[in-house]
């Protein structure tokens, strides 16, 4: 799939509020399903944390497959951890004009010295995906 055919199916599905993220368990390689927000910017989707302790993030940084499903999307690709300082401070400018109620916690943190998010990953979707009637 095309970088333009990717960014139009994203575009789609980039208002929504969360996705479903497939990740697989570190030891066991067991699959589980969580609801968490997400990011897109034009081919690319962004996860993000409050919390880098939460399993998902654990599981992505040891198992880099991931299985997303945004509304009628099921996405597949590998995650990888965004530590750029700059790049993560991009991330964050997205989560807070997507989820405007960050903003004052992004302004705190941001004025204190903390990292906000606590972790991003950028995924690297694979060319295959396809729709759902769901």
């Amino acid at each position: 799939m095309s970088a333009a055919a990717l960014a139009g199916r994203l575009a789609h599905v980039a208002s929504r509020s969360t996705l479903r993220l497939t990740h697989y368990g570190r030891r066991s390689g067991k699959p589980y399903e969580v609801t968490i927000w997400f990011l897109v910017e034009r081919d690319t989707v962004y996860l993000v944390t409050a919390n880098r302790q939460r399993q998902w993030p654990r599981n992505v940084t040891v198992r880099s497959a991931v299985r997303l499903r945004i509304g009628d999307e099921l996405l597949e690709g590998q995650v990888e951890e965004i530590t750029d300082p700059a790049f993560i401070e991009h991330v964050t400018d997205l989560m807070a004009a997507k989820y405007w109620y960050t903003w004052p916690y992004v302004w705190l943190a941001r004025r204190f010295g903390w990292q906000v998010p606590s972790a991003a990953f950028r995924v690297r979707l694979d060319a295959g995906g396809r729709r759902t009637s769901s």
